[in-house]
């Protein structure tokens, strides 16, 4: 079994010419497309019209969306659940935790299988079995049968914790990838903030069960929407770059949010004047139909099987980048579950007294802070990147996108320590809200930045890297949140949230190293050869 390096793959190191000088002297620049795209296959998703690209990146958005809806978004009702099966604080919880751990463990099973058969057939099958699934919690009678509804639901719509990412750049260009994340990052927290905010008004008016009723209806919608219009974005581009690219980037399909004011080229070309019929005479592969696009078969690759695929992520945790994402994007989620799990058992009871509909609001700044995440670590980092580009002559560094991270290292502790030293001292709702918010913004921050800076460094292998950090991120997080509720029982509110803001600040802290001296470190680990 032949070892590769990164170099190997990727002779760039993450170092690119993202922008050149415009032609003719003008002071506008040229933005470069990377990764370059096919100049003889229109089925390249890169070269899909905007719309195509746009409906099938939605529909896994709303895949994502759907399956922490239904999940996280029951937890406005665990007070009223504890009273009617008769359960603790702690084993009502499970009904997140164990998902949580479910959704992390089976990227594991699902990347793998998508790698090898596709990314289609799996999101197919898997919206489909989640929507089953949310039939049978929603006819639950008893309290296993509505927890492992939930488990085998995560387990479903595990597919999309690392797939939804690897989607964003099979899609999307360098510069357009911060704000795609952001999106999908949003997808995910905010089944996590709306599903509750909306989940407490349903459960006081039509109970617990109608919350999955709705999350069935969605997600049978979403099913079709994923049948029809997610084609297969799984393309070898290996096979693209060894043809000649000689055809005009007018023919290429780029982001329709650009400016008037920018043109777009390849890497590998410049602007070349081309009759439409010599175009069409090197068009050597033929466009997919629509009837075609809905195979669920795509082949497999020649040159691995099955079992590498599952083997072939775990060496890459030796590059400190992806450490360091999935460690980053443990904490961010860690504190924002376990805002979650406790704030019906605080709001719901004594002094506070609420009603589960009026509980849920506290996901309104929950939802806020989300939003505010995602700009901050997408489109802002985006535009960031971009001029520092221009300011370092075009060149793209990735260490670029790092800078950032000072925004939920500076609010994500200051929220922590409001909303433990809110509950401890009965202190009035806006805390606990305005703490909550806070906390909020690096669930989306965190993984959109550093997730971008992982593909960056890692394209070829995006994929496997993604997988590590959304499986593992999971992982560590439930076995925090497996622990909170006697922890914060143990030693109360004020101690645990500030030792959550000074752990948040070391890992965040540990990217430091990288900014400083990531041209090095890249360097030096895409000498290493553990890659299969």
């Amino acid at each position: 079994m032949r070892l590769h390096t990164l170099k190997e793959l990727d002779q760039t190191e993450g170092t690119v010419q993202l922008r050149q000088p415009a032609s003719g002297g003008a002071t506008a620049s040229e933005l470069v497309l990377v990764p370059h795209p096919s100049d003889t296959d229109p089925n390249d998703p890169l070269r899909w019209p905007p719309w195509k690209k746009h409906v099938a990146f939605t529909s896994v958005c709303a895949f994502t969306f759907l399956t922490n809806y239904a999940i996280g978004g029951l937890a406005p009702a665990f007070y009223l659940l504890s009273l009617e099966f008769n359960k603790t604080m702690t084993e009502t919880s499970e009904l997140l935790l164990w998902p949580i751990l479910v959704l992390g463990v089976f990227n594991f099973f699902w990347v793998p299988m998508a790698n090898y058969f596709g990314k289609r057939p799996v999101f197919v099958f898997a919206s489909l079995l989640l929507c089953v699934c949310y039939v049978w919690g929603a006819a639950a009678t008893s309290f296993n049968s509505l927890l492992w509804s939930n488990i085998v639901a995560a387990f479903a719509g595990s597919s999309t914790e690392a797939l939804g990412a690897a989607i964003v750049n099979d899609l999307y260009f360098l510069h357009e990838r911060g704000a795609k994340m952001g999106i999908y990052m949003n997808a995910i927290s905010g089944g996590n903030t709306i599903g509750p905010l909306i989940c407490g008004f349903v459960v006081q008016s039509l109970g617990w069960r109608w919350h999955k009723w709705i999350a069935v209806i969605f997600t049978a919608i979403n099913f079709v929407a994923v049948a029809l219009f997610v084609p297969e974005t799984r393309y070898d581009r290996t096979v693209s770059s060894n043809l000649a690219p000689t055809m005009s980037d007018s023919a290429v399909s780029s982001s329709d949010e650009e400016t008037s004011m920018e043109k777009t080229v390849t890497p590998n070309s410049k602007e070349v004047s081309e009759s439409p019929e010599r175009r069409a005479t090197r068009m050597q592969v033929p466009k997919k139909t629509f009837v075609q696009e809905l195979s669920l078969s795509s082949g497999t690759p020649a040159d691995t099987n099955l079992f590498k695929m599952f083997v072939r992520p775990f060496p890459l945790l030796a590059y400190p980048a992806i450490t360091y994402a999935f460690l980053g994007y443990s904490v961010a989620l860690a504190w924002v579950v376990a805002v979650n799990i406790l704030n019906s058992f605080i709001l719901q009871a004594p002094p506070y007294n609420w009603q589960p509909q009026i509980n849920g609001l506290i996901n309104i700044p929950g939802l806020l802070g989300n939003i505010f995440g995602a700009w901050a670590g997408g489109s802002l980092v985006d535009r960031y990147c971009a001029w520092r580009a221009v300011k370092n002559n075009g060149i793209f560094q990735p260490e670029t996108r790092l800078v950032l991270l000072m925004v939920p290292t500076l609010l994500v502790p200051a929220g922590c320590l409001l909303f433990g030293y809110g509950v401890e001292n009965t202190m009035s709702w806006v805390a606990l809200f305005f703490g909550y918010g806070l906390v909020s913004v690096g669930l989306t921050a965190v993984p959109t930045i550093t997730m971008a800076y992982a593909s960056d460094l890692y394209l070829p292998i995006n994929g496997d890297a993604l997988l590590l950090i959304n499986g593992l991120k999971n992982i560590v997080a439930f076995g925090f949140l497996y622990g909170v509720v006697p922890w914060v029982t143990k030693v109360g509110y004020i101690d645990s949230f500030g030792t959550q803001a000074g752990l948040f600040v070391a890992i965040i802290g540990l990217g430091l190293p990288l900014y400083l001296f990531g041209g090095r470190i890249r360097h030096r680990t895409a000498q290493w050869r553990i890659i299969l």
